[in-house]
């Protein structure tokens, strides 16, 4: 090959993935029959080697020195609940041999393995994604490639090695999971692509178009931008307590966290004095064009911003010297889409504030910042009457309707719902992707399915035909 050739980063990349699929291949096949007590002393030592205290510590500081995101506290927090909550699924549910028996259908389903699975984890959650997709990898038998974020390869190439580590220590090989060599391009991350049996894309859009489009099964995750809805039933106290707990968790850095707050007019105040006494800056309206020039550059998201520290933001945007003491920043808005840039995902502490008449009102303006961004993800609502709650699931076009829940720890998953634990949201045809649920172990499964007769079911023409004929004749 010539000195630049522009072939030449394609062959490099196919080369050195090419390697690494022959080291998974060997790792799986050796590991593809084990029995479901093997496959779970699997996932138990690999949760483990990021649940120890001093390891999910490690992986928290090497995240935020190297991506600048989030802080510590919160991070060793996520690894650990998420790692605890994803165990504890995985460890009430079979992967191995006969998963489900229908007697009445004459079908049985066995679980197989789906054999190489490429992951792709985003900046913001380095350790913690990573972790979560290798255990469902490992709890269907496969193995997995991990293909991290550069910024956050440090802190996921640590928690892969860390997790090779636990799988050694009780005789499985390391080679179960492994990470993309340095530095990670697109034409690495692509020729991974192209090679395993399924990829599992969170982060970027633009991976998530790739691994589509790259011939391989493929699951993607979309973009978050979560509003929800405060009604005059609801507890304020109680909302504004959840809202700030999930709003400042790692400083913003998950989808899930709230974007924007809509408040029906018979309660703005109250509910705002409320998301004050939870530790809520009310910025003033002069101060919201230069926070919008400040937080956006162009039209994108200012990076040296994303998930920083309250008082950098409050610097930042030049509010006065109390407000570098508050947890998080409302900014009021009353309009929605590309000319209001606070209509979309923030990645920080600033939640804008939308005023509605009433419910009605409320569910037209969370309609419309969908519609702008962040249609299929997930919405929330603090109320205390059900039927709205039900009508928003029924009407809207979302894949998550959660009512009076801190939005950022239930979304992916909560000890007190009934979602998976997962790091990586579907979000349906309405973002283009292949899943309208959490990612969760199941999706790394082939399912074959054992087919016996039964007594026939066959209908009679007029049981199927019947109404056709009575109204439109024959």
């Amino acid at each position: 090959m010539s000195a630049g050739d522009p072939d030449g980063p394609h062959v490099e990349s196919r080369n050195a993935v090419a390697a690494l699929m022959l080291r998974a291949r060997a790792a799986q096949a050796a590991f593809a029959d084990s029995d479901q007590a093997r496959v779970d002393e699997a996932v138990r030592a690999m949760a483990w080697a990021i649940y120890k205290p001093e390891h999910a510590e490690e992986l928290a500081r090497v995240a935020v020195a190297d991506t600048g995101l989030g802080n510590v506290p919160d991070k060793i927090d996520k690894k650990q609940r998420k790692t605890f909550g994803t165990l504890r699924d995985l460890l009430r549910v079979k992967s191995v041999g006969v998963i489900e028996e229908d007697p009445a259908q004459g079908i049985v389903k066995y679980a197989k393995p789906i054999g190489v699975v490429g992951a792709v984890t985003p900046s913001t959650n380095p350790g913690a994604t990573a972790a979560n997709k290798a255990m469902m990898a490992i709890k269907g038998r496969n193995a997995m490639i991990v293909a991290p974020s550069p910024l956050g390869y440090t802190t996921t190439a640590r928690a892969v090695d860390l997790m090779r580590e636990g799988l050694a220590h009780i005789g499985l090989p390391e080679d179960l999971l492994q990470v993309l060599p340095q530095p990670v391009t697109k034409h690495l991350t692509q020729a991974m692509m192209e090679a395993v049996d399924l990829v599992v894309i969170t982060g970027s859009q633009d991976n998530v178009r790739r691994g589509y489009m790259s011939g391989t099964p493929a699951i993607g995750v979309g973009t978050g931008n979560v509003p929800v809805i405060v009604d005059e039933t609801a507890d304020l106290d109680a909302a504004a307590a959840k809202i700030a707990q999930s709003k400042i968790f790692d400083n913003s850095t998950s989808c899930s966290s709230e974007n924007a707050v809509v408040i029906v007019d018979a309660v703005y105040e109250r509910a705002i004095a409320a998301l004050e006494r939870a530790g809520a800056y009310l910025c003033a309206p002069e101060k919201k064009a230069d926070i919008e020039a400040t937080l956006w550059h162009g039209h994108k998201l200012n990076r040296h911003l994303i998930a920083k520290d309250a008082c950098v933001l409050a610097r930042a945007f030049g509010l006065p010297a109390e407000a570098e003491s508050a947890r998080f920043f409302l900014v009021e808005e009353k309009g929605v889409g590309p000319d209001f840039p606070l209509s979309s995902e923030k990645l920080s502490l600033v939640l804008t504030v939308y005023r509605a008449r009433d419910f009605a009102d409320a569910k037209d303006i969370v309609r419309r910042i969908l519609d702008h961004q962040g249609r299929g993800h997930s919405l929330g609502i603090h109320t205390a009457n059900m039927d709205r709650a039900r009508e928003l699931a029924a009407d809207l076009d979302v894949v998550r309707v959660l009512v009076n829940f801190a939005h950022t720890f239930a979304h992916g998953g909560s000890f007190d719902s009934g979602l998976p634990f997962t790091l990586s949201m579907g979000c349906g045809s309405w973002q283009k992707n292949s899943i309208s649920e959490n990612l969760n172990y199941r999706h790394f499964l082939n399912i074959t399915h054992l087919v016996t007769p039964i007594p026939e079911k066959r209908p009679t023409e007029a049981e199927l035909f019947g109404p056709h004929w009575e109204k439109y004749g024959r």
